[in-house]
């Protein structure tokens, strides 16, 4: 595990992943923190406010974060990782 990547899902999650998509993102360590834990941090409300809040995480929430990762997958470099690490303690202290 890294401190910067994509981060971990739950299998039954991981079987939703397109096959394309599951190849690049499983290519880089997952990481504690990244861009679709800092954009994302409210995913809790959009599933609370859900009819179906597995549904609406495999429909909603998941795709977006998908891309995320994929993006961070395809181009992750010291200075991004960097950049990632300073806005995650600012939504920590601003949260």
């Amino acid at each position: 595990m890294s401190l910067v990547g994509p981060r971990p899902e739950v299998p039954k999650y991981v079987a939703h992943y397109p096959d394309d998509v599951r190849d690049v993102v499983l290519s880089v360590r997952p990481g504690i923190t990244d861009w679709a834990s800092i954009r994302m941090i409210d995913e809790n409300d959009i599933l609370g406010q859900a009819a179906d809040p597995e549904r609406a995480y495999i429909e909603q929430i998941l795709p977006e974060k998908l891309g995320y990762y994929v993006r961070y997958a395809q181009s992750h470099t010291l200075a991004e990782d960097i950049r990632i690490i300073l806005a995650t303690l600012m939504k920590i202290v601003t949260r």
